[in-house]
């Protein structure tokens, strides 16, 4: 296993780290909120092919590998873009494969925004889609079908979003809400969408991963200017352990969420269970770099003047989005630990 990046790798990501930190300031950031997603952006980001780039080349996509889609989703994390790269990225993966030509092709072209529902529908709903208020293609399993749920185009959001902590384009979807397409049945449809969830869990992975980043440079670059009693926080040994434990779990985090896209793109067995450990694990990065740097800045970081509230509020507000960890974990036991089902 190698995870060394090649230059074209390099060159993406070098690309990718221009574009975020030229189109999405975090002056741009606080304009989308409170409903968290720019359209201009998304327009842009859709133009340079990102969204199609990990579809097959036959699909009209780049046929781009899971690492490269991670190298991208960790500059839109970094810059907390307003823009649903990770769910338009997985959307479109189930969407191709399964074959369903006529919407991929309007996700390839960027006409269309499709989005993946994590769980499956309950009493005729689709509960907190993300991306739910601005996508018109929602990719959702209803029992034991696999189904595409299609609106007409228009002015976005199409429905108001549910308020939320993290200013996402969250929203409900009923079933009854526009044209439904079966792409799938039975175990297969399960296991699409399964494969989705899954390439979501690894992108958004990525994504917090590129969140910690952005807020650890925060936390550090105010610990170097504050001062307390005369001197440099910073030089206070107390800080400097904290943010020492927060920058080596980082490195383990970005380090999975590679051998995460590694495994996926070798088709290895344990793809989706390194893939839910890379999203459970950056999660907790997250979210604990965010916090302790936004302690860091004492009282200050708890107001909408300073910037790493902005990362706090997503750090926490991302994973959610697939519901509460716990279920998560106890998915990830069944994963790694199947061939002892049923045993003594």
């Amino acid at each position: 296993m190698d995870l060394s990046l090649s230059e074209d790798q390099l060159t993406l990501r070098a690309a990718f780290a221009e574009f975020f930190d030229k189109e999405s300031t975090l002056e741009r950031v606080r304009a989308a909120e409170p409903l968290g997603f720019d359209q201009d952006l998304w327009t842009k980001l859709a133009g340079t092919g990102a969204v199609a780039m990990g579809l097959p080349e036959d699909a009209g996509g780049g046929g781009a590998s899971a690492l490269d889609l991670v190298l991208v989703a960790e500059q839109y994390g970094r810059r907390i873009a307003p823009v649903p790269f990770p769910e338009a990225a997985a959307a479109g993966h189930v969407l191709a494969q399964a074959s369903a030509a006529e919407l991929v092709g309007g996700v390839a072209d960027g006409s269309t925004l499709a989005t993946i529902a994590l769980s499956p529908a309950h009493d005729g709903r689709l509960r907190l889609v993300p991306a739910g208020a601005v996508a018109e293609v929602v990719v959702a399993l209803d029992g034991d079908r696999l189904i595409a749920l299609r609106r007409p185009p228009g002015a976005r959001p199409h429905v108001a979003p549910s308020p939320n902590f993290g200013s996402s384009p969250l929203a409900d979807w009923p079933l009854d809400e526009g044209e439904q397409t079966v792409l799938a049945t039975g175990p297969y449809a399960r296991q699409l969408h399964q494969d989705g969830v899954s390439m979501w869990q690894l992108l958004t992975a990525a994504a917090l991963g590129g969140l910690r980043a952005s807020a650890l440079e925060l936390g550090v670059a105010y610990v170097k200017a504050r001062k307390a009693f005369g001197v440099i926080i910073g030089s206070f040994q107390a800080i400097q352990h904290r943010l020492a434990d927060v920058v080596v779990a980082g490195d383990g985090a970005q380090l999975l969420a590679f051998e995460a896209a590694w495994a996926r793109d070798a088709g290895q067995p344990d793809a989706a269970a390194l893939a839910s450990m890379a999203f459970l694990f950056n999660a907790d990065c997250a979210f604990r770099t965010a916090r302790e740097c936004l302690q860091f800045h004492g009282g200050y970081g708890f107001t909408l003047e300073y910037d790493i509230q902005l990362y706090f509020r997503r750090a926490k507000a991302w994973p959610l989005a697939l519901g509460d960890s716990r279920r998560e974990y106890e998915r990830l036991a069944d994963l790694v630990y199947a061939e002892h089902e049923g045993e003594e």
